[in-house]
């Protein structure tokens, strides 16, 4: 299963993943274009980019912060439904799920999920079902093991990788050993962690991602407070983010990303919109549970 460029940052950011995810799909049937395709590499540390930020320092100055204002509910279920412009009908549903809290590796963590399946007619042309698990500290949402269980095209995949930030970290009899920074995170844990800022105190924060393959510097800035967004689950007034993502210190120029995230109590990543070369993509929250 060959990845693209911009495309293996993968599901469960919703906010950056499900618009890269349903890069993928609609990219999987365009021509290959040269230089495209990504190997499974040794996470490399991303060179810092220029701008100020309020961000956490986790690149730098390790994974110790404080805990978020914000911490999502154990059992929380939300489904979202992934359309592309001039499309009249859903192209794909994923979820996310909240599971429970549990001791990993020696630390209080978080079982995440995330779910995605192409819907017919789309799913004649490009099968696709996909799981993804994370386990994340539940003080700082940074990474513990980030987990891929792909089927697509009727070919599966299924990697494990442990996240470990120093070089006498041994690595597990169970599990790929990830080479990833102090603080690094996966999209899950990083889509969870966006929920936990307070967007209110705090304009941009700034963490490294590792998607299962490569490590990326990802960049949220707030860009619009009060934003009303209607979708499918209801009326929202939200905080809008736009993200950045920084491959080996270049920006990605071929895909722009958009986050609305609700600045109520729950917080729900309500809209994501990903403004691609061929095409605009929205992931809309459908149903909470």
């Amino acid at each position: 299963m060959a990845k693209k460029v911009g495309v293996v940052l993968l599901i469960s950011l919703i906010a950056l993943a499900a618009g890269l995810w349903l890069y993928r799909v609609v990219e999987s049937r365009l021509p290959a274009r040269p230089g495209g395709s990504l190997r499974t590499e040794t996470p490399r540390r991303p060179p810092p980019s220029g701008g100020t930020t309020n961000a956490e320092p986790a690149a730098r100055k390790g994974s110790s912060l404080a805990p978020p204002e914000f911490t999502p509910r154990a059992g929380e279920v939300l489904d979202f439904a992934a359309n592309v412009t001039k499309l009249n009908s859903t192209v794909a549903n994923l979820q996310v799920k909240v599971g429970e809290r549990r001791s990993f590796a020696g630390k209080n963590a978080w079982h995440l999920q995330a779910f995605a399946h192409t819907e017919n007619p789309y799913r004649m042309v490009f099968e696709l079902d996909d799981q993804f698990d994370s386990y994340s500290e539940l003080a700082n949402l940074v990474s513990l093991q980030y987990e891929m269980h792909l089927s697509e095209r009727g070919q599966k995949v299924d990697t494990v990788e442990r996240m470990l930030s120093s070089s006498k970290d041994p690595a597990p009899a169970d599990a790929a050993a990830a080479r990833v920074l102090p603080g690094t995170r996966d999209p899950i844990g990083m889509l969870m962690y966006l929920r936990s800022t307070d967007w209110d105190k705090t304009h941009e924060v700034r963490s490294p991602v590792f998607d299962g393959h490569k490590l990326y510097d990802v960049r949220a800035v707030l860009v619009g407070k009060s934003q009303n967004v209607s979708v499918t689950a209801g009326k929202f007034t939200t905080n809008k983010i736009e993200l950045h993502v920084l491959d080996n210190g270049t920006e990605m120029k071929d895909a722009h990303f958009l986050l609305y995230i609700g600045n109520d109590q729950e917080r729900l990543p309500v809209l994501m919109e990903a403004v691609l070369p061929f095409a605009t993509a929205h992931v809309e929250l459908t149903k909470v549970r």
